[in-house]
């Protein structure tokens, strides 16, 4: 005798479908669907542009906020406080303290024209914010695309202008306010809504090909540069000192004149005083101009021997030498 199975597969049947609560199911999606397309909650960094059949209608502030359901109108985020940033001739591969970049397949980007015919490679990174929505979603078309042309543009104009030496060397913090003033200037213009905020060079070299010619080139300008100055040091010693001579003779000269003409007045007026008391007195004045003069030459002479004019026969008993002194 068979046992009977457990069940019957015969008798199994499926549930019946729960007609009477379809009504409830469907109405049930359809609030889950009104508050999922109506309810938009909006981040603290960015707002919400609400557009009402595809046509700009507001601005949603950050916070929980109520829109028409059923896609009547959408919301564009826009992270208007977080500050953007586009590369240039590079890519960061890591997002970290470190930051690392990758330059490959971007040379295009960073090859550039030097104003006096020089090739260099540029890598910059521009960061910016959004300052106005409604002109970045709206006043152009793909806004982030035509920020980069115009950030290529503006560098190959200002670095076209400059000579190599200015955009490796000395010429980087002012070419890169040149650039900063010129970009928001044409931001501002096209009304993008962009804020640029700092432009930095990453780096400028020149390609990699012309590398030991441009060194070459450097150290030639090096050398230049020494020698010029060396030769403005030795310049600044010796022509002081030649032009502080030269102005030392000069009064040197100037007193010389100045006492000979000095010299030459008081002699002059010694004569004429002479000349008034010689008419005054001719024989006192002849007189004593006569031992003045005496005087002075007896001075010069060593050994004086004072005769009467009648006097004879003494002059072999003296023996005088060239000075006129008795041996």
């Amino acid at each position: 005798m068979r046992e009977k199975p457990p069940f019957d597969l015969n008798d199994f049947r499926p549930p019946a479908f729960p007609y009477r609560l379809l009504p409830y199911i469907l109405g049930g999606l359809a609030v889950l669907i009104l508050i999922i397309s109506s309810v938009h909650r909006i981040e603290a960094q960015e707002v919400g542009v609400v557009q009402r059949f595809g046509r700009f209608d507001r601005i949603l502030n950050p916070g929980l906020n109520f829109v028409l359901p059923f896609y009547v109108e959408t919301v564009t985020r826009v992270p208007v406080q977080v500050q953007l940033r586009e590369e240039f001739g590079i890519r960061q591969t890591e997002v970290s303290r470190s930051a690392r970049f990758s330059r490959a397949d971007l040379q295009d980007e960073a090859f550039m024209i030097t104003g006096d015919l020089n090739a260099a490679e540029i890598r910059w990174v521009v960061q910016y914010r959004i300052s106005d929505p409604y002109k970045f979603l709206f006043r152009v078309r793909n806004a982030v695309s035509t920020f980069r042309v115009m950030n290529e543009a503006i560098m190959r104009e200002l670095v076209g202008d400059r000579t190599i030496n200015e955009v490796i060397t000395y010429g980087r913090r002012e070419l890169v306010e040149a650039v900063e003033a010129k970009l928001q200037e044409v931001c501002d213009q096209y009304e993008i809504g962009i804020q640029v905020e700092r432009v930095s060079l990453q780096n400028v070299s020149p390609p990699e090909p012309v590398v030991p010619a441009f060194n070459e080139v450097n150290e030639a300008q090096q050398d230049r540069e020494k020698t010029i100055n060396q030769a403005q040091a030795e310049y600044n010693k010796i022509i002081p000192r030649a032009r502080g001579e030269a102005q030392r003779q000069i009064e040197e000269a100037r007193g010389y004149a100045l006492e000979r003409v000095n010299r030459a007045r008081g002699d002059a007026a010694r004569f004429n005083a002479l000349y008034a008391a010689y008419r005054k007195a001719p024989e006192v004045t002849r007189q004593r101009i006569y031992l003045e003069t005496m005087s002075k030459v007896m001075q010069r002479v060593g050994r004086k021997i004072i005769t009467e004019e009648s006097a004879s026969g003494i002059l072999p008993l003296f023996d005088f030498n060239q000075k006129g002194e008795q041996k």
